[in-house]
């Protein structure tokens, strides 16, 4: 019986999931709508797009578990940084600026707005090797997120929870493209709403909580006798590295800057901010505080094979919960984790489809053979992160590490590229290869330490930063950019 009603809820989200891929099938009929969607999208639509690419099941079974344990309460400020920097002031910062460029200059992928903002297209084929090799792992993690929370909880194989996922993302990416990635994420961020509030409420009302009032107080008294009831300057170093790695770092992700290509106007941008920032705060924080009672469940970290693993915490914590809201918990996680990887696929395929190859391997290429490359590409890229992910090969390690990465090379050239006129070619390049450089050799030097990889991701964001603006400064002003800066020259008049 449990069984059945997990697989009636998994069969009423893989049919809505169906019906999109059908309805929006007619609507990629052009690279441009397949990419960007003919660049209409709403507000709504917009919106939620960027939230439940933001979230993942590496955020509610990685990220809130392991956050939760070593913080308590403290944990929902990274929630909290993730809807006021990662979201509201990204949209204020980068979106209007993003969405009017890049429609002004029919830019469709991340590698070409550095072509044409630094005059480079050496710079374009670079960003599109970064996005494809950083973009594999990162959505090889996208499956592992679920393997704890189907085959401890659930009792559904871990290989067959990544099938579906696949098959979902392929099923209706490749068939309606960013129009169908936008219904689907509209649909799968009302699930994650409604997932998250009956999570939250039924956790709380279990007996290892007793209720909200109870709970804290018996939490906060868990969390004074494991020493983290006060902020010491290793836990606020911790906290801040990954306030900053998962809120700023993402203003520097191509999946995520791509949902402003599409938004049809800035009335849009203006709702678009605000809708987002609720989505992204009920979602982040809810997670995270449902993390942070964890310490209520155990009195140490679950083990396997003697040693602690931090993702089993929320997939056991959930086992306390009614049979049906399993289900729902985890079409939940599916939803964010489909999403992601939709935006992933699409963001790294179209990179490599329409910069590296039809850019230049191959510049004779017509758009109609990119278009079909790119929806093979979607195909093989999704396979490629199943295979991964299922035989776990050490390359998952590098997910960590890749967020970092791309925020490294992509973060400072982007943004201060889209304000900054005195930056040209040659501090760029200081910035995206400098900021990556850092980021690889930390990780190496480490030893791929993954509880550094915050502080790692941070440092490689700042040194990016940093060589943009010294380089710039101390080399002659480059020409270029003007077309670029079009609107500005005009509003000057």
């Amino acid at each position: 019986m449990r069984s059945m009603a997990v697989w009636i809820v998994l069969g009423i989200y893989i049919l809505l999931m169906a019906l999109v891929a059908i309805f929006t099938a007619k609507k990629a009929d052009s690279l441009t709508n397949f990419v960007v969607g003919g660049r209409n999208a709403g507000p709504w639509m917009s919106a939620f797009a960027y939230g439940t690419t933001y979230f993942s099941a590496v955020l509610f079974i990685g990220y809130a578990g392991r956050s939760g344990w070593d913080y308590g309460l403290w944990a929902v400020l990274i929630g909290v940084g993730n809807a006021l920097l990662g979201t509201y002031l990204a949209w204020k910062l980068l979106a209007d600026r993003t969405r009017e460029v890049t429609r002004r200059l029919k830019i469709k992928t991340m590698p070409q707005m550095f072509e044409k903002r630094y005059q480079s297209k050496p710079m374009k084929i670079f960003a599109a090797i970064v996005i494809f090799i950083f973009m594999t792992p990162y959505s090889a993690s996208v499956y592992s997120g679920l393997s704890y929370l189907c085959e401890s909880v659930l009792g559904i194989d871990y290989q067959l929870a990544m099938l579906f996922i696949a098959a979902i993302s392929a099923g209706y990416l490749v068939l309606g493209g960013y129009v169908a990635s936008l219904f689907a994420d509209f649909i799968q961020g009302i699930i994650m709403i409604f997932g998250i509030l009956a999570m939250i409420f039924c956790i709380v009302r279990t007996d290892q909580v007793g209720g909200f009032v109870q709970g804290m107080h018996n939490l906060t008294e868990k969390m004074g006798e494991s020493g983290i009831a006060s902020l010491t300057p290793e836990m606020v170093v911790g906290l801040i590295s990954l306030i900053l790695l998962t809120s700023v770092g993402t203003w520097g992700m191509p999946q995520m800057v791509h949902k402003f290509y599409g938004v049809a106007d800035r009335k849009g941008i203006k709702r678009g901010t605000i809708i987002s920032t609720v989505f992204c705060a009920i979602i982040s924080c809810g997670a995270y505080f449902v993390g942070s009672l964890s310490r209520l469940f155990f009195e140490q970290v679950p083990t396997v094979d003697g040693k602690p693993v931090h993702d089993l915490l929320i997939p056991q914590i959930l086992s306390h919960l009614p049979t049906i809201l399993l289900g729902v918990i985890l079409v939940l996680v599916l939803s964010a984790s489909v999403s992601t990887l939709s935006g992933i696929t699409l963001t790294s395929c179209s990179a490599i489809s329409m910069d590296l190859i039809a850019g230049g391997i191959k510049p004779d290429m017509t758009k109609k053979q990119t278009f079909t490359l790119t929806r093979v590409l979607c195909v093989l890229f999704i396979i490629a992160s199943y295979l991964i992910a299922s035989i776990k090969s050490p390359i998952l390690m590098l997910m960590s590490f890749s967020w970092g990465s791309i925020a490294g090379a992509f973060l400072a050239p982007y943004l201060l590229g889209l304000y900054w006129k005195r930056l040209g070619r040659k501090g760029a390049w200081a910035g995206m290869v400098g900021g990556l450089s850092t980021s690889l050799i930390l990780a190496v030097a480490s030893g791929f330490d993954t509880a550094n990889a915050p502080l790692f991701g941070i440092l490689s964001m700042a040194v990016s930063f940093l060589l943009c603006i010294v380089v710039t400064l101390v080399t002659k002003r480059e020409p270029g950019g003007g077309e670029f800066f079009a609107r500005d020259a005009q509003n000057a008049q």
